[in-house]
């Protein structure tokens, strides 16, 4: 199929703001990308400016259920898991399958077009397995599928409840008793969609704290075999750290990379409380590194240091993670104000920077290096924002990237293509009202 776009500005490498843009489009692809010319005959029209699709590298989808009902009361993170476990506790494939989908809906609303899903809620009640002992993945490949994204799911093997100590709870639902026994699991996932362009099947490492140091060989392996992403949690708590340090005496980043976790396909999620060491090796490594900035504010985790991860040589890419706020947008404004409240002084972040680590740079580390850039043979992602709201108005085609990053939120995306496929037209999704597709979703889960 054959579409031509046309849009009164676009975002074009090497980085530019480019005025009247035809992108020509055949099946899921981009076939050609013409500025400054006028629409041509038939052209769909795209106001405001078009970006290439986003990419959330880091989601947990049911967790979408907590926002609004952990937001009272002191506590911190501990305090916090402790709701979500109850969540965990309720979910079954099909109700897995409704949730995620008014949740990657929700997403394409904001423009994101590819997710990285951090899945380890694997089993039924008690860590019994499914019939089909992957039931819960299959539901999140096809949630993605229903509202219009890419997936990376990445599998994560979780195997401990803290360093040393078994899984209990509602977590014996993520365990597999070892991680030869998840990658029996995970290549059955990943053979069940071999071919497939539009699911990446990676590995995760849950952490640390779930997965003992001499098995997580296992997990890289099962990543390079695939060739596909290896994401894990890293340093996301100071208390995380201290547990690791006194049972390896090395640091989180340090155990990862004596296990050869690290590396071009690996990302490193949330790296807050990093050492300078640990720095140098995610950097030296070239680690992608996700930084969530609303998740971690809201739990109170603290805030990395993005941009000397950068400078050393981590790609840095942006993730909702908890669901508290789904809006790119929001995270990639927030690495650079929440730095600013860190070192009293502003402006280490140009805003073209931060819309590379939500675009390119978070596809890359999904397995999608194709997409993220408006050019001939990259996946036809294109989302348009609005520059004439109350946010964004006086927007100039100068100013454009800048008031996209810093002023406006998910609300002004009007249009998003995904692999081709409009998924939203005039701020509305193509699965209709997800605001009702979330209610109907959450209300067995939240009553």
């Amino acid at each position: 199929m054959h579409v031509t776009y046309w849009c009164e500005m676009a975002w074009l490498p090497p980085g530019e703001v480019v005025e009247s843009v035809a992108v020509a489009i055949e099946g899921s692809r981009v076939a050609d990308v013409r500025p400054g010319v006028p629409p041509p005959p038939g052209a769909e029209r795209l106001a405001g400016l078009t970006l290439p699709g986003l990419a959330n590298c880091h989601s947990h989808a049911f967790h979408r259920a907590l926002r609004g009902h952990t937001q009272t009361g002191r506590g911190d993170f501990w305090s916090w898991r402790e709701r979500m476990y109850a969540v965990a506790e309720t979910l079954d494939p099909d109700r897995y399958l409704a949730l995620a989908t008014a949740t990657y809906a929700e997403m394409a609303l904001a423009g994101i077009t590819a997710v990285a899903e951090f899945h380890y809620l694997h089993h039924g009640p008690g860590g019994t397995p499914y019939a089909n002992p992957n039931a819960m993945g299959e539901a999140l490949v096809e949630a993605a599928r229903r509202a219009g994204l890419r997936i990376a799911l990445l599998d994560a093997c979780y195997l401990t409840g803290g360093i040393g100590d078994a899984l209990t709870g509602a977590q014996v639902r993520f365990g597999d008793g070892d991680a030869e026994r998840w990658a029996a699991r995970a290549d059955a996932l990943a053979g069940a969609h071999e071919g497939a362009r539009d699911v990446e099947i990676g590995a995760a490492i849950h952490s640390v704290r779930a997965v003992p140091p001499e098995q997580m060989h296992v997990v890289v392996d099962f990543a390079h075999r695939h060739t596909g992403p290896l994401h894990v949690h890293v340093s996301e708590q100071r208390a995380e750290n201290e547990a690791c340090v006194e049972a390896y005496a090395a640091t989180p980043v340090q155990v990862l990379h004596e296990h050869g976790a690290l590396g071009p396909r690996s990302t490193a999620v949330h790296a807050t409380h990093l050492s300078d060491v640990d720095v140098a090796l995610l950097g030296g490594s070239t680690s992608h590194v996700c930084m969530c900035p609303t998740t971690e504010r809201d739990l109170a985790d603290g805030v990395g240091p993005a941009r000397r991860l950068l400078d050393a040589g981590s790609p840095v890419t942006l993730g909702s993670d908890s669901q508290a706020v789904i809006d790119l947008f929001e995270e990639a404004r927030a690495v650079e104000l929440d730095e600013r409240l860190v070192t009293g002084q502003r402006g280490h972040w140009p805003a073209a920077d931060l819309l590379h680590a939500a675009t390119a740079a978070g596809q890359a580390s999904l397995g999608f290096p194709d997409a993220g850039c408006l050019v001939p043979g990259a996946w036809a992602d294109l989302v348009s924002v609005r520059l004439d709201s109350v946010r964004t108005a006086g927007a100039t085609r100068a100013s454009a990237v800048a008031s996209v990053v810093f002023t406006a939120t998910a609300a002004d995306v009007h249009s998003v293509v995904s692999g081709g496929r409009r998924v939203v037209t005039d701020g509305r999704h193509v699965l209709g009202d997800a605001g009702r597709l979330l209610r109907e979703a959450l209300a067995p889960l939240v009553a």
